[in-house]
């Protein structure tokens, strides 16, 4: 839900105008939309380098995971894993674009912890793999994109922690 959203709810639900601290940030999500839509951009017509590149830092870092017994041994395991990173990066646009982490949370945070340790997948490997993802990514911004990317990628790699 964005803040916009978020904002004229609760002030229904209290049968009241819009605040002004709450104006204030209607605005601010308003004037840093343009560029929060060109950070998705970016990061969307760059999904399959980031997604290749991190995975590659990942495998390097973390040889156990694609190693025999590890949960990205072999050719259809390391293809789940990169489509799980995949996921994650999807979810990070998300909520880039929605200037707020309720959708990583409501869509794919939730339970992950609780899902990746009963199919035995050490979930720090999984959030090397974001980080990795956040470093790619965050080359290919500028300044204050990259900050607000980042962001969201720490959102996602804390959840995990």
């Amino acid at each position: 839900m964005s803040i916009v959203t978020k904002s004229i709810v609760n002030a229904d639900a209290e049968a009241r105008y819009l605040s002004p601290g709450e104006l204030d940030r209607i605005k601010s999500f308003v004037t840093t939309g343009e560029r929060r839509v060109r950070v998705a951009e970016t990061m969307t017509s760059a999904r399959e380098r980031i997604i290749k590149e991190a995975g590659n830092q990942l495998f390097q870092k973390r040889p156990d995971v694609v190693s025999p017994g590890g949960n990205a041994y072999g050719e259809e395991m390391t293809a789940t894993c990169l489509r799980d990173l995949d996921y994650y990066l999807r979810l990070i646009t998300y909520g880039i674009v929605a200037g707020d982490v309720t959708p990583i949370e409501e869509i794919g945070i939730v339970g992950v912890r609780e899902m990746y340790k009963s199919l035995g997948t050490p979930i720090e490997a999984v959030a090397e793999g974001i980080r990795a993802m956040k470093g790619v990514a965050t080359s290919l911004l500028s300044g204050e994109d990259a900050s607000e990317a980042g962001a969201y990628f720490d959102y996602v790699i804390g959840a995990m922690q």
